[in-house]
């Protein structure tokens, strides 16, 4: 049931100008008149900034509550490539700035690529839209309490795309080993993800037609255009964490979860093998050690040994040794239906969809997104000192370490810098 404040809400907007020198303004929701926000029965207005894989898979999972009107992406075509793939006439735009000024949206979804979803994040929070970003959320730490401020300033209802905090098996897993129903926890194993690689140079390619490369790079340096950046940008420093910072989302996510440690992190990171691809472990306040060290498993979550049990976590699924240690654990069958087949992302975004009426935080709230994809940077700049560092987690830096603090943030091109006061 929706909150009655949820008509209020669509009624106060909050007038901001956009950062960046070339930024169009973006017309504050507040200022324009409109009948027809969304009531208790009515459906949540739209807007997708990015269409590439990942974005066309959550198109298809917006519950019957959300109705998607318009998509936004600086390769056009891709913007034609999803109007024919999905059969509709929705609203296209080449630049997601002009898609807020036109459209009546009362949401977006972010799902560019990483090095290009903190600053639209920004910018839909301070024109009053609730937003769904994909993870992993941030390429940089500071750029993650930046976007953490700016929701909180302008009052939004964030979800960050890390589904398994709706997934029933993972909620009830989590919260037994968090309150200690495998007993003391030892040690907890994860994937060592791999990390990026640092780019050497690839030859300029043309650039395709219709596609604004400046607006694609970003943040990111001013490179020749190359196929492979633009489609294999994961593997690449200057727009990802690699696998760390991918797979490792989920599974640092759910390790956080499992420790109590959502709104905090880890007070010391060390490489145990050398390289960028390393394994890694790290120490929580409470003693407990995290290591990344597993070549196969659970690439979705980690492995938690108890002095009662070990537990295996993973996207709706969990495992026990001794097998039958849990005695009242949900119905599998009933969990995986409930979860539905083909749809992975339906009841995260139905609780997006829900919070945005009651306005509730969702279940993988801006600050849980920020925090659980920190540990993944953590690991990565450890991997890159070669050296143990001690972590402030609420201070979020490196205490007296300059060399390491230098990773917290990046240089960002002129035109893409974040808003010195959201």
């Amino acid at each position: 049931m929706s909150s009655p404040s949820t008509r209020r809400r669509f009624l106060q907007r909050t007038a901001v100008a956009t950062a960046g020198a070339a930024a169009p303004y973006l017309v504050p929701r507040g200022v324009l008149a409109r009948g027809d926000r969304p009531g208790a029965n009515e459906r949540v207005v739209i807007g997708f900034i990015g269409t590439g894989g990942r974005a066309r898979q959550l198109m298809d999972h917006v519950p019957d509550g959300g109705r998607v009107v318009a998509i936004a992406d600086c390769c056009r075509p891709r913007l034609v490539e999803t109007l024919k793939e999905k059969g509709t006439n929705w609203n296209t735009y080449g630049d997601y700035r002009r898609m807020i000024d036109a459209e009546k949206l009362d949401a977006v979804v972010v799902a560019t690529p990483d090095h290009a979803r903190v600053l639209p994040c920004i910018r839909c929070c301070q024109a009053g839209l609730d937003v769904y970003a994909e993870k992993p959320l941030t390429l940089t730490i500071r750029e993650g309490r930046v976007l953490v401020d700016a929701v909180r300033k302008y009052k939004r209802v964030f979800q960050v795309g890390s589904q398994q905090r709706t997934m029933q098996m993972n909620r009830f897993a989590c919260a037994l080993v968090r309150g200690d129903g495998i007993g003391k926890l030892r040690v907890v194993q994860g994937m060592c993800y791999t990390g990026p690689r640092v780019y050497q140079g690839l030859p300029e390619e043309p650039i395709p037609e219709g596609t604004d490369w400046n607006v694609w790079q970003a943040q990111a340096p001013d490179r020749p255009y190359n196929r492979q950046l633009q489609f294999g940008w994961m593997a690449w420093r200057a727009y990802s964490g690699g696998q760390m910072t991918n797979w490792g989302a989920h599974g640092l996510d759910q390790i956080q979860w499992a420790l109590g440690a959502s709104h905090t992190g880890p007070i010391e990171i060390w490489p145990v093998t050398p390289g960028p691809n390393g394994k890694v472990s790290m120490m929580y306040a409470g003693g407990v050690v995290v290591r990344l060290e597993l070549e196969t498993g659970p690439m979705g979550g980690a492995i938690f040994v108890g002095e009662d049990c070990k537990i295996e976590i993973n996207r709706n699924k969990f495992t026990t040794n001794p097998p039958d240690f849990v005695k009242d654990a949900p119905d599998p069958a009933e969990a995986e239906a409930w979860e539905g087949p083909g749809w992975i992302a339906r009841p995260h975004i139905q609780n997006w969809l829900d919070c945005i009426r009651s306005r509730e935080l969702p279940n993988a709230d801006v600050e849980i997104g920020h925090r659980s994809i920190s540990v993944c940077h953590l690991a990565n700049i450890a991997r890159e000192v070669r050296r143990k560092l001690r972590w402030d987690p609420d201070r979020e830096v490196f205490p007296g370490d300059d060399e390491a603090n230098a990773y917290l943030d990046r240089p960002r091109r002129k035109g893409f810098a974040l808003p010195e006061n959201v």
